[in-house]
């Protein structure tokens, strides 16, 4: 989510915003830490907290500290365990922020606007005497240097994908996934099954030995096999299998296939547990 562009525009056309923030969860909650919304003055905002009667009370406290915000603009934390205040099945425990800001603030968050239109950033921020945290960039791999430093990720870090296979179905998987937050290597021997252009998340890798895609890859990459070859096809399954910073291996074909290549894999010394995370049919 685009966070910083959305403060300043908010700030621009109404004089305010406000910017509401799980900032701690603790169990089992409806989104992640980090999640944000982006409120602006009149109700409109952009992003989410899981919805439900959380994201309600948030944005309704979000709301009242907006209508004083142009003259003074603070911060508050909520504090809310998500079964016993509000009935929701989840049962964590939250801690959310909510700030607002308003055109005195324009000089500190327009590096922040500028930084991200190139991508994710880091922040450094201190609360200043209001509640609110006054951010700075944070430099690549920067790390708090105080104790009252608090560190923050903006935007969306794409989940890196390999995929094997540009045949027809890779080119329909191709465009499927192009809008969503993935960074794909499209991995294939034979130049002439690539299209002439594909999303802009998408590298086009002409290997002549597509198995040496996976030696770079970083931890927590997804794959997903779909080559011509059946021999090729068990080859990089096997050795996606036998290497933990691959946690989803998919294949595809069908449930007869899946039968086979567990077999062979099992013969080829594959640990039942690395076995669990293929899923085929894809």
């Amino acid at each position: 989510m685009i966070v910083w562009q959305k403060i300043a525009a908010a700030i621009e056309q109404h004089g305010a915003a406000a910017l509401i923030t799980l900032a701690r969860l603790e169990g089992s909650g409806p989104r992640e830490a980090g999640a944000r919304i982006v409120v602006q003055p009149g109700g409109g905002f952009y992003g989410t907290i899981g919805g439900g009667a959380l994201e309600y009370q948030a944005l309704h406290a979000a709301e009242k500290a907006l209508a004083s915000a142009m003259q003074k603009p603070g911060g508050m934390q909520m504090r809310q365990a998500l079964g016993p205040d509000l009935g929701q099945c989840c049962g964590g425990q939250t801690l959310l922020t909510i700030e607002t800001f308003n055109r005195a603030d324009a000089s500190w968050i327009r590096p922040l606007v500028l930084a991200e239109q190139r991508g994710p950033i880091t922040t450094l921020g201190r609360a200043d005497k209001r509640g609110r945290f006054i951010r700075r960039l944070g430099g690549l791999g920067e790390q708090p240097q105080q104790l009252d430093e608090t560190l923050e990720f903006f935007g969306t870090q794409p989940t890196p994908l390999i995929l094997f296979g540009a045949g027809h179905v890779g080119r329909a998987l191709v465009l499927a996934l192009g809008p969503l937050p993935l960074q794909i290597d499209w991995v294939d021997s034979r130049a002439d099954q690539f299209p002439q252009a594909a999303p802009g998340n998408v590298r086009m890798r002409l290997m002549t030995e597509p198995a040496a895609a996976l030696a770079p890859a970083s931890p927590g990459t997804l794959v997903a096999v779909m080559t011509h070859s059946h021999p090729l096809d068990l080859a990089l399954v096997a050795l996606a299998l036998n290497d933990a910073r691959f946690p989803y291996v998919g294949l595809i074909g069908s449930a007869t296939k899946r039968a086979r290549f567990v077999s062979q894999l099992k013969k080829a010394g594959v640990e039942p547990d690395a076995l669990r995370r293929l899923h085929c049919p894809i």
